[in-house]
């Protein structure tokens, strides 16, 4: 059983291309997807050939109406702040970021990303999905003492310790790991990330 989790592809129709052509049981699109929510409509055909196997979160350049409107056009699963079990995980995912300089579309304030985490509190194990990176850690790590991630998102995973975290919105984190306690956690990226549910098992 296979999770492909990606972020941040801003209207890269190449990166997208690649990253539906890997083969995988469930697609998590998590966030920023376009750009300030434009040009969803030339990427829905691109993972429309996966779509009943693709989840979708708003990043912080799309707004949860950008988003339910996608995925009711092209077939999509809306995930933002929602969870579903896969092969004995629960998987669990909330898009938007903690505030930027930038006023972008898919901001939520640490007191409300706090607040919507906390129904996934109950679930275990638990693999998390959420557009916004966990603060002061490699995955949000712009340069040099500089990190711009969610301080919500890092109270989540240190009090609940999730098995699993993916994140993206910081760009120069991506591809990076971190461990924060018992929790493996990546930025994603364009790239992405295969999680091998078989495999843990093993």
């Amino acid at each position: 059983m296979k999770l492909l989790i990606f972020s941040d592809i801003h209207g890269d129709k190449a990166a997208l291309e690649k990253l539906m052509a890997i083969e995988a049981d469930y697609y998590f699109a998590d966030g920023d997807l376009a750009n300030w929510g434009r040009g969803l409509e030339q990427l829905g055909p691109i993972m429309q050939r996966r779509a009943e196997r693709m989840y979708v979160l708003p990043g912080n350049h799309e707004s949860e109406a950008d988003i339910a409107r996608f995925c009711e056009q092209y077939g999509f699963r809306n995930f933002h702040g929602q969870s579903i079990e896969i092969g004995g995980y629960q998987v669990a995912g909330l898009g938007y970021s903690n505030p930027t300089p930038f006023n972008t579309p898919g901001e939520y304030s640490e007191q409300e990303l706090g607040a919507r985490l906390e129904k996934f509190s109950g679930l275990d194990p638990l693999i998390l999905i959420c557009h916004a990176p966990p603060k002061s850690t490699q995955l949000d790590r712009v340069g040099e003492g500089k990190h711009f991630g969610s301080q919500a998102v890092r109270d989540f995973i240190d009090r609940h310790q999730p098995l699993y975290f993916y994140c993206g919105h910081i760009h120069e984190a991506a591809g990076v790991q971190d461990t924060l306690g018992r929790t493996r956690a990546w930025n994603v990226g364009k790239r992405g990330q295969v999680l091998d549910l078989d495999a843990l098992l093993k």
